[in-house]
């Protein structure tokens, strides 16, 4: 079994160091729309998939940081990518239901994982293709060992058996996720935006999933955007977004935004 997980780990690394964006260079963000919110702080977290121990060292950091110079209001914001890929999917819902609040708004926006999660829930129609990228370690962490390729009827008996196993607690979180969360000059959200809409006329799916022509956009938005999904090797802030996804399923490291009066600035652990 070591030697499985390890040949996975192994391949999820490969994958991070052939799809991760190297990071650009940072604009110099014009005074106007520099990273700042009146009257609270906010710490938004990036994709954490799975990873419990970076998730609990980054919380540390959360509560070590508002101990130094308390808000007046706080607010944390998981950006979604709760599960797949690392070995802890069903302990990180675990925690993130059970351990009290460390803000006093908290909200949890969906990811693209979480949707293919709550379609592989009511249908084996995804659920091979869910398996193929990061499906496998979700159904391991709630005792399911399923083959990476499935035939039909395999998939079917090992939908029915995940959905019947499946807490109720951790569906009712799944659907309680959002797919947007916004502040005075910030607009959270998983994947990013469809930079030919409005804020108000975004596709779910693009909420999601997008990344081009989101990514390359200089298109300067009403709020700043702030997103994980696409991996970086380093957070990033740009005049109309911030990316926070820094890969931690296999990078080790687990990044967390921290916009406030001031600036914005980045806890993290270190991987």
């Amino acid at each position: 079994m070591a030697g499985r997980q390890d040949n996975r780990a192994s391949f999820w690394g490969d994958l991070f160091q052939r799809w991760a964006r190297p990071n650009s260079p940072q604009s110099p963000t014009p005074s106007r729309r520099r990273p700042r919110e009146p009257g609270r702080r906010v710490y938004a977290v990036g994709d954490i998939h799975g990873r419990l121990d970076l998730l609990v060292t980054l919380e540390g950091l959360i509560r070590r940081d508002l101990a130094g110079a308390p808000p007046a209001h706080s607010c944390l914001v998981f950006l979604g990518d709760y599960v797949d890929r690392g070995p802890a999917s069903r302990e990180v819902i675990d925690h993130l239901l059970e351990r009290p609040p460390l803000c006093n708004e908290q909200v949890f926006l969906r990811g693209n994982h979480e949707q293919v999660l709550l379609d592989v829930l009511s249908s084996a129609n995804r659920l091979e293709e869910w398996v193929s990228f990061g499906g496998m370690e979700t159904l391991a962490s709630y005792g399911i060992k399923p083959r990476l390729s499935l035939g039909a009827e395999a998939a079917a008996d090992v939908q029915r058996e995940f959905a019947a196993r499946f807490p109720a607690p951790h569906l009712a979180f799944l659907h309680a996720t959002r797919l947007t969360f916004e502040t005075a000059n910030h607009f959270f959200v998983h994947a990013g935006i469809d930079p030919r809409r409005s804020l108000e006329q975004q596709r779910p799916s693009d909420l999601m999933w997008i990344r081009e022509p989101f990514l390359a956009s200089t298109k300067q938005y009403p709020k700043i955007i702030v997103h994980g999904h696409t991996p970086v090797r380093r957070a990033e802030i740009h005049p109309n977004r911030i990316n926070i996804d820094t890969g931690a399923f296999v990078t080790g490291r687990l990044t967390c935004a921290v916009i406030d009066d001031t600036a914005c600035r980045f806890l993290h652990t270190i991987g």
